[in-house]
């Protein structure tokens, strides 16, 4: 569709409206247009098998291989077809191994990816629900909000203006503002705002879909990889080495389901109850979106349909994490105009400038809360005289507080206590209130050293409690009351004072300084941006896959080492390794392995003085013992004592003529 056609006119072509299509409708256009995603090239089995003949080493045997065939002739001889057979075997059996880990690398890692497949808000049959981006087709209507990578080339419906960022498609480094009725394309990401819009292209038909197959129809000029869950293989080793784990709170050490405690509601203006209070927080509140306070709030309500019944929506604000709140404008059933909002209590109090007594009152509110470790929820309302959504409205009044709690998953505590023991020190780092921090902090047991954001402002020299920011940061068990930029700072910091640094999240607002970690961790459920930032993607929620895969890394490390440096092997142990080096190196990666209790890193002079050393004493060693056995008696006693010798003031037993033999032969 051109950029010129009206969205009405959009509609039209599409035979669709606003509510979206039904669900047979949905699977008839699908079976038409496609599914919404790339095609996959498909990729012969025989060149693949091939493919691993084709390499530097693979080349040294088929020239061997070729020599013992071809050269034999020139001495009168015949062709020297064991060799031939014997080479051209290894090389089939080296490919054949490379093949079949490939392959089933290759079914692991579809098999994730099938599991992180794309999400779209999607409305069909008149309800929103989450489903695949896969099923989409042109005439759905889909809701695209912050931190969403679009899903599918679409026209934006009525609405506040998005900030998109589509640097991936067009190069523009800055976010460009799309209005009302203007085009959004396939792989951009939401940079602000919230708008519901509808499907015009999807799969190969797309800005970006038409670009792809431009790059397909070239030739190849290289072969990527990704992997699944380790989006970058040194993640790996630089997680062997991570002595901090900086980690949000909501969702990875709680379980992120809210609850609101009715009898605890606080109600801060005359004529409201607290019925009332807990009706206006639903009001500025959307379901769809499946946000976590959200829904809570809605479904505390005896019947959830309350929150739109009797009014009509003119404007809905969206989160942001800014801004920290919500936003309604809404017509009531007498035709009387009237805004309310609910977010963070300081942005809300900020909102209603309110006495220095009321606020207070509202902080006491606060702190008592968070003692207890309940956050709190402001919630406020202005009437709209001017019937506009655009006017400022008569004065804001703070109407009251809603007490949430979210309480610690069931392995917080005993994960975090594995993570101390593997030498990572584990930092929360929290948008809510100090208090509540602490009160998590101690009932996870990562103790109660938490700092407030404001903390972290000032240059190096500063001081807070006696200590300079950067030492401070190093000592502290958390942060409280974050924003992006905080997060950011941490992460630099810690890392300017020599730590490798794991970083989780899960939103938009992450992603920076996911970006900026040694280790960006993007837990379960995450936003698309975070993923995108992210260099390993957990699949499952919590700290303890972390901490699983800490170990992990640890033990690819110490197998590494081991492979590296042959030190505690025995000798007749690195005969067979030299005669069986191809099979040992196939085995490194099931090698059995203690993980180090402590972080690991490659100490290469250590390395390197250690190949020093044990290769000088192997080659004096032989030297020694070549002249030993060949001028001397000195073998024949060896060997007498090394098949007779039981010696029990020194752990020695005799090896008998068996080994003996072996030796000599």
């Amino acid at each position: 569709l051109q950029s010129t056609v009206t969205v009405d006119e959009v509609f039209k072509t599409l035979k669709c409206d606003k509510k979206g299509l039904s669900e047979a409708e949905g699977e008839n256009r699908l079976k038409l247009f496609g599914p919404n995603k790339l095609e996959e090239k498909k990729e012969s089995k025989l060149l693949k098998f091939l493919g691993f003949m084709w390499n530097p080493l693979s080349w040294v045997m088929e020239i061997a291989a070729i020599m013992a065939i071809a050269l034999a002739n020139g001495g009168g001889r015949p062709p020297d077809w064991q060799d031939f057979v014997g080479i051209v075997t290894l090389l089939f059996i080296n490919s054949t191994i490379s093949y079949i880990e490939e392959a089933n690398a290759g079914d692991a890692a579809a098999a994730l990816m099938a599991g992180l497949a794309p999400k779209t808000k999607l409305l069909r049959d008149g309800s929103w629900e989450e489903r695949d981006a896969a099923i989409l087709v042109p005439g759905d209507i889909i809701s695209i909000k912050l931190g969403d990578i679009i899903p599918a080339d679409a026209r934006l419906l009525e609405g506040d203006a998005l900030k998109i960022d589509q640097s991936a498609l067009t190069g523009e480094s800055m976010p460009v503002n799309k209005y009302a009725g203007q085009e959004v394309f396939s792989g951009s990401t939401v940079k602000q705002g919230e708008l519901e819009a509808v499907v015009i292209a999807t799969g190969v038909h797309t800005f970006f879909g038409k670009a792809a197959h431009l790059v397909d129809s070239t030739n190849n000029v290289g072969h990527f990889q990704q992997g699944a869950i380790t989006k970058r293989m040194t993640a790996i080793e630089e997680m062997a080495g991570m002595d901090v784990l900086c980690s949000d709170k909501t969702g990875t050490l709680t379980l992120n389901k809210l609850t609101v405690d009715k009898t605890l509601i606080e109600v801060c203006s005359k004529g409201v109850d607290k019925d009332m209070v807990l009706l206006y927080a639903a009001r500025a509140s959307r379901v769809e979106n499946q946000d976590a306070i959200d829904t809570c709030i809605v479904n505390m309500l005896a019947d959830p349909k309350e929150a739109r019944a009797g009014i009509k929506e003119v404007h809905f604000l969206p989160f942001n994490p800014v801004d920290k709140r919500t936003a309604i404008t809404y017509i009531d059933g007498n035709g009387d105009w009237h805004r309310v909002s609910k977010g963070a209590p300081e942005q809300i109090i900020e909102l209603c400038k309110m006495s220095p007594d009321a606020e207070k009152k509202v902080h006491t509110l606060i702190a008592s809360y968070a003692d207890r470790g309940l956050r709190s929820l402001g919630v406020s309302y202005q009437q709209v005289p001017e019937k506009n959504k655009e006017s400022a409205g008569d004065p804001w009044q703070f109407i009251g507080l809603l007490p949430l709690f979210d309480p610690p998953r069931h392995d917080s505590a005993e994960t975090i206590r594995r993570a101390l023991h593997l030498g990572v020190n584990v930092k929360m780092i929290t948008g809510d209130q100090l208090a509540i921090g602490k009160e998590t902090g101690r009932r996870l047991g990562m103790g109660t050293n938490m700092y407030p954001s404001t903390a972290l402002l000032g240059d190096k020299s500063t001081a807070v409690d006696g200590l300079p920011i950067d030492e401070l940061i190093e000592k502290a068990d958390g942060f409280a009351g974050v924003f992006p930029e905080h997060k950011y700072e941490i992460v630099k910091r810690l890392q300017d004072k020599k730590h490798i640094v794991g970083m989780t999240g899960d939103g938009v607002n992450d992603a920076p300084a996911l970006k900026k970690a040694d280790i960006g961790i993007a837990v379960d459920d995450a936003t698309d941006a975070a993923r995108s930032a992210s260099d390993i993607v957990l699949t499952e929620p919590g700290l303890s896959v972390i901490v699983s895969a800490v170990l992990t890394s640890r033990a690819i490390f110490q197998r590494m080492k081991n492979y590296t440096i042959y030190f505690d092997f025995a000798p007749f142990m690195v005969l067979i390794i030299a005669i069986l080096n191809d099979g040992t190196i196939m085995t490194i990666s099931k090698d059995r392995v203690k993980p180090s209790p402590k972080p690991d890193s490659w100490k290469l002079d250590e390395i390197f003085a250690t190949g020093v050393v044990l290769g000088t004493y192997m080659a004096l060693v032989t030297v020694v013992f070549f002249y030993l056995a060949h001028d001397t008696d000195f073998f024949l006693v060896a060997t007498a004592i090394a098949v007779y010798a039981d010696w029990d003031f020194c752990d020695m037993e005799g090896i008998g003529w068996a080994w003996g033999g072996a030796i000599w032969a």
